[in-house]
């Protein structure tokens, strides 16, 4: 049974690493999509690829059943919200690098602490704001207030943390009653139909094909991405795959490298290391905090 355990853990590891990869990949596609079609368009691709393809995994499976539901306001509110972090994510992407732009969303499960805290009412220790409070400082030496590279569009992914934050907080309770497939179903959906009621003002005719190709590779990408996280999280305890969520960070900095040939600079390095840091630490902590109540 141990032997078992182990590797159900080790393969929910690698799958999560599968799943970051593929984000990664859908924020460095973007960002080069963005570049030469209306945002409007490159959202309403990246739902729709996404949605079609969630479909054709989703319905052979649960049938009609994919439509039960016993939170459809919730599950509404959770598309909208999806729609606004992503809408927030290419516009920030516009602006910034990719794998600064990955560390600062990194921080969503650093403000998920004080929220968790201050909304649902959970105890947070004090070593947990300390890693809180240096996730923010990383963030702060990112975006470097007060300097040249501090702009107004380094605002947009400090929105896209809080939106964020609020979207993983309502995923949390739908998780405890609703199934991930069902979820993932409605989310999809609900991110096409609201996308493509701009279309009729931003639409534009796509005559390259490797564009149309990345469109795809966009849905393709988030689709994938959301199913392989479905199945870690089904196999390890999100206390183990916390810290290797982390990983999504060198991935983008990897694609940006390949696609942009961008580089951070050392503050910004030094940032990422210790949002990264922070983050990594949080995760380890949930693991021991839960082993010493299993103990108890």
């Amino acid at each position: 049974m141990p032997h078992r355990k182990k590797h159900s853990a080790l393969l929910g590891i690698c799958l999560l690493l599968l799943a970051v990869m593929c984000f990664a990949t859908l924020d460095t596609t973007s960002k080069r999509v963005t570049t030469v079609v209306p945002l409007m368009m490159a959202l309403w691709g990246r739902y729709f690829f996404q949605a079609v393809l969630t479909t054709a995994v989703v319905f052979p499976i649960k049938g009609l059943d994919v439509f039960k539901t016993e939170h459809p306001r919730r599950q509404i509110t959770r598309g909208v919200l999806l729609v606004s972090v992503t809408g927030l994510a290419f516009s920030s992407l516009k602006f910034m690098p990719v794998g600064e732009f990955t560390a600062i969303v990194m921080t969503v499960p650093l403000l998920v602490t004080l929220l968790a805290a201050r909304m649902l009412g959970e105890h947070v220790s004090a070593r947990r704001m300390v890693l809180v409070c240096g996730g923010f400082i990383g963030t702060l030496i990112i975006v470097r207030p007060g300097t040249q590279v501090f702009g107004w569009p380094l605002l947009i992914p400090l929105a896209l943390v809080i939106v964020n934050a609020a979207f993983q907080l309502l995923t949390s309770k739908l998780a405890r009653t609703e199934d991930a497939m069902t979820t993932q179903f409605y989310t999809t959906w609900i991110g096409t139909l609201l996308t493509s009621i701009p279309l009729f003002w931003f639409w534009s005719p796509i005559t390259d094909t490797q564009v149309l190709l990345e469109l795809i590779l966009m849905g393709v990408a988030g689709g994938v991405g959301h199913f392989l996280l479905i199945l870690a999280f089904e196999r390890s305890p999100a206390g183990t795959l916390m810290p290797y969520m982390y990983a999504q960070i060198g991935f983008a900095m990897l694609g940006d490298w390949l696609v942009f040939q961008h580089v951070p600079d050392q503050l910004s390095m030094l940032g990422i290391g210790l949002i990264t840091l922070s983050g990594v630490a949080g995760g380890l902590l949930t693991v021991y905090e839960t082993r010493q109540k299993t103990q108890d």
